[in-house]
């Protein structure tokens, strides 16, 4: 029954996304509001997704209102969608995506940017762009964190991708994410969570078997600030690892 369901909700994700991002195109040489426009068409694009996923988001506590910087703990390319329908933002992605057939594309016309994490020289450029786009009235979510995992543990955040929010005394949100599956079927770490040497395609169809699963995102009360970059990341990961239920 699972592999039926993934083969009927696999081509509807995709013509979902190629639908959402054609009426972005079309929209964008009409609407005169660009950036409300691709917000809107952000959000629709993650609302298909869990509809046709299946996935239900609860949020805990008050996400901040834009513009802000969260940083969150980082599981799967679900992280995504789930976030963005818990907080209006967009998302500093790996540079590899950009290169990605037709979804680099889109993941760049819908505001993400992109870093090259194997590249210090190009921490303080995606730094600035993000000093730039929050001017700009966007929400911005960092995964400091570098990769997804299984969910077990959160792995020591890369201080270095703080550097421009410690020296500019920038205020950082915090949200801890998780994920939870139906009683008696496969875990969230074995459906969910993208740590497996496995092709985004393959890991895709083998999450769209689940029936349903759950997105929890819990939100820190008050921002964090510090000038050290490695005291901030250490307060972010200690405030984030306190309210984080890890999925065994």
């Amino acid at each position: 029954m699972g592999a039926i369901r993934a083969t009927i909700r696999f081509p509807a994700f995709i013509l979902a996304s190629l639908a959402v991002y054609s009426l972005w195109w079309l929209g964008s040489w009409i609407v005169p509001n660009k950036q409300l426009w691709r917000q809107i068409a952000f959000h629709w694009w993650s609302r298909s997704f869990a509809v046709i996923a299946g996935m239900e988001v609860e949020v805990i506590g008050r996400p901040p209102a834009p513009p802000f910087f969260l940083v969150c703990n980082h599981l799967s390319y679900v992280d995504v969608p789930a976030l963005r329908l818990a907080a209006n933002g967009i998302f500093v992605a790996k540079s590899e995506l950009k290169n990605w057939f037709l979804a680099g594309t889109m993941i760049e016309t819908m505001g993400n940017i992109f870093i090259d994490r194997s590249n210090r020289r190009d921490i303080p450029r995606a730094g600035a762009e993000v000093i730039e786009k929050l001017s700009q009235g966007e929400g911005v979510i960092l995964f400091p964190e570098g990769t997804s995992t299984k969910g077990e543990v959160i792995l020591p955040f890369n201080s270095s991708f703080l550097e421009f929010a410690a020296s500019t005394d920038l205020p950082v949100s915090y949200a801890s994410l998780r994920y939870a599956t139906p009683e008696g079927g496969p875990t969230p770490s074995e459906r969910v969570c993208w740590w497996e040497d496995i092709t985004f395609m393959a890991h895709l169809f083998r999450l769209l078997s689940l029936r349903s699963f759950r997105a929890i995102v819990t939100f820190g009360e008050e921002p964090v600030a510090d000038p050290d970059r490695k005291k901030l990341a250490a307060i972010l990961h200690d405030r984030i690892e306190e309210v984080f239920i890890p999925m065994l």
